[in-house]
């Protein structure tokens, strides 16, 4: 059985629907508070190369300290490895939940999408 890690924030409602989806599925997880124990750059990096995603989907665009850090006018002209080390830095910046298995990584919840990652 691969091991599969839900990271999250506990308050959020998208990842208690995307906890609550999980448990529906007799999906087990081991969960991880992403404020209490913030992914490294070196986890950022491999998640991100795992998902094959653009690197600004790992930030929560919606969030506070987005918004506050002005990122959507400083993203653009950051390197990647500066944005690495931004999302470190905080747990809130980095979009959740994240679903971090052996082969891939789900940022957000999209009921389809893990609904396909799943069955495949």
């Amino acid at each position: 059985m691969r091991e599969i890690t839900f990271v999250c924030y506990p308050r959020c409602t998208t990842c208690k629907k995307a906890e609550k989806w999980l448990a529906d599925k007799d999906i087990a997880v081991k969960v991880r508070d992403i404020k209490e124990d913030n992914p490294s750059c070196a986890e950022l990096r491999l998640w991100h190369e795992k998902s094959g995603l653009p690197l600004k989907r790992f930030f929560n665009t919606s969030g506070l300290k987005y918004k506050e850090l002005g990122l959507k006018d400083k993203l653009a002209g950051m390197s990647a490895d500066e944005q690495y080390e931004l999302l470190s830095t905080d747990g809130m910046l980095v979009k959740r939940p994240l679903l971090v298995m052996e082969d891939k990584v789900l940022v957000g919840f999209k009921e389809q999408e893990w609904q396909d990652c799943f069955q495949g």
